[in-house]
C-alpha cells in the first residue's frame, strides 16, 4: 500500500485466524560500534568478525540464557490469545490510518455450523471493540445473513427485499446476490464518512447535427405537442404560419384541472345513488296504508268470528265422539268369548274361534 493512493480502505478478514498464536520475541538491542544492517563492510571488518567468532563461542551459559525467548503458543478462545490478537489488530489499524483516508472494518457473517458461528461472533466482538477504540467505522453485517432465530441462513432477502440465495454450497462464501448485499452495507457507510462522495450521474451526450445531404431523413425526435391541444385540420393554412391549436374541453378538464368525468349510467364505475332502475323496486317495498273501516263492519266481523268459533267447537265434539266410540269397540273385541260343543256343554274359555266349536 505504500505506492497506492486510495480514497478509502475497507477491511474484512479473520476467517482463518482461529489458530494458536505465538508472541514474537523482541529484537535484541544493538551493541555500541556495531554497523547498521545493510551497510557494506570492508575486508578488515570481515576479518575482525572472523577473529571475534571464537570468543563469542566461549560465552558463559548465563549470557545465553538471558536472550529473549518467544512466548506461547496460546490456544484460540483464551485470554492470552485475545490479548495478543488485539495487539495485532491495533497495529494493523494504525498502519491503515497512516494513509489519511477513511478506514472501514467489515465484520464477519455467520457460517455453517454451530461452533463456527460461535467463533465468528467471538471475533466480531474483538473487531468491534478495537475499531471503536481506534475511531474507525465498523460495519455489522451479522443480522443480514441469519434467520429469525439468529442461526446461519442459506437464503434471505437481498438489498432490494427479494428472497434470494445468499451463500454458496460450502456454507462460507457468498453468491452474487450475497456479495451485492454486503457491498450495499459498505456503500452506505462510505457515503456517510466520505464528504466528497459523488454518486454517478448519466450525463447527456453531445448533440448531433444533421448532415446537409440528409434533409429528407426522418428525425430521431419529433416536435413536442401539448396534450390538451387538438391539431384539427390545417389544410388551408399557409406554409410557415404559426400553428393554431384548439383546446379540447375534455382534455383540459381532466389533465389540466384534474376533474373526473361522469361515468355513464350502469357502468362499473357509476357510483351515483339512488340508481335509475331502483325506483320500481323501491316503490314495491312501500307498505300499503291502512284503510278506515266503514260503520257496521265491526258487528259483521264479530258475527263471523262467533260462527267460525261455533263451527270449530262442533268439529271438535264430533272428533271426540268418534274417538270414544272407537275406544269402546276395541274394549268389546278384547273380552273373552265362551264357546260350546254340539251337545251344549260348557267346555272352556277361549279368545278365538276353534274348529268344531260354535258360539251360543
Amino acid at each position: 500500500m505504500s505506492n497506492e493512493k486510495p480514497n478509502a480502505i475497507v477491511v474484512m478478514l479473520g476467517l482463518n485466524d482461529r489458530v494458536p498464536l505465538r508472541e514474537k520475541a523482541p529484537e535484541p538491542p544493538k551493541r555500541s560500534g556495531e554497523p547498521a544492517p545493510g551497510e557494506n563492510q570492508s575486508a578488515s571488518q570481515a576479518s575482525q568478525d572472523k577473529a571475534a567468532a571464537p570468543a563469542e563461542a566461549k560465552t558463559p551459559p548465563q549470557a545465553a540464557s538471558q536472550q529473549p525467548v518467544p512466548s506461547g503458543p496460546y490456544d484460540f478462545h483464551t485470554d492470552e490469545w485475545a490479548t495478543l490478537y488485539a495487539k495485532r489488530i491495533d497495529a494493523m489499524i494504525a498502519a491503515l490510518k497512516s494513509k489519511g483516508v477513511p478506514v472501514v472494518w467489515v465484520g464477519l457473517p455467520a457460517i455453517r455450523g454451530t461452533k463456527a458461528t460461535s467463533d465468528m461472533s467471538y471475533l466480531d466482538g474483538l473487531y468491534r471493540e478495537r475499531a471503536e477504540r481506534a475511531g474507525i467505522v465498523y460495519v455489522d453485517i451479522w443480522d443480514g445473513f441469519v434467520d429469525e432465530d439468529g442461526d446461519y441462513a442459506v437464503q434471505g432477502p437481498d438489498f432490494e427485499g427479494q428472497t434470494r440465495r445468499l451463500r454458496t454450497a460450502d456454507g462460507v462464501y457468498f453468491t452474487k446476490a450475497g456479495a451485492v448485499k454486503i457491498a450495499n452495507y459498505v456503500d452506505r457507510e462510505l457515503r456517510r464518512v466520505m464528504p466528497s462522495y459523488v454518486a454517478p450521474v448519466a450525463l447527456p451526450g453531445p448533440e448531433t447535427t444533421p448532415k446537409s445531404g440528409s434533409a429528407s431523413a426522418r428525425p430521431d425526435v419529433g416536435p413536442v405537442l401539448p396534450l390538451t391541444a387538438n391539431s384539427g385540420d390545417h389544410g388551408g393554412e399557409l406554409l410557415g404560419a404559426s400553428p393554431h391549436t384548439t383546446s379540447d374541453p375534455i382534455a383540459a378538464k381532466v389533465l389540466s384541472r384534474g376533474e373526473s368525468l361522469v361515468a355513464p349510467a350502469g357502468r362499473a364505475d357509476d357510483f351515483s345513488w339512488p340508481r335509475p332502475g331502483a325506483d320500481a323496486s323501491a316503490r314495491s317495498e312501500v307498505l300499503p296504508e291502512p284503510v278506515a273501516a266503514a260503520p257496521g263492519t265491526a258487528e259483521k266481523q264479530d258475527k263471523q268470528a262467533t260462527a267460525a268459533k261455533s263451527d270449530g267447537e262442533n268439529q271438535a265434539g264430533a272428533k271426540q265422539d268418534a274417538k270414544e266410540k272407537s275406544a269402546s269397540n276395541s274394549r268389546a273385541s278384547a273380552r273373552p268369548r265362551r264357546y260350546y260343543n254340539y251337545s251344549g256343554r260348557h267346555y272352556s274359555w277361549y279368545r278365538g274361534h276353534h274348529y268344531g266349536w260354535y258360539r251360543w
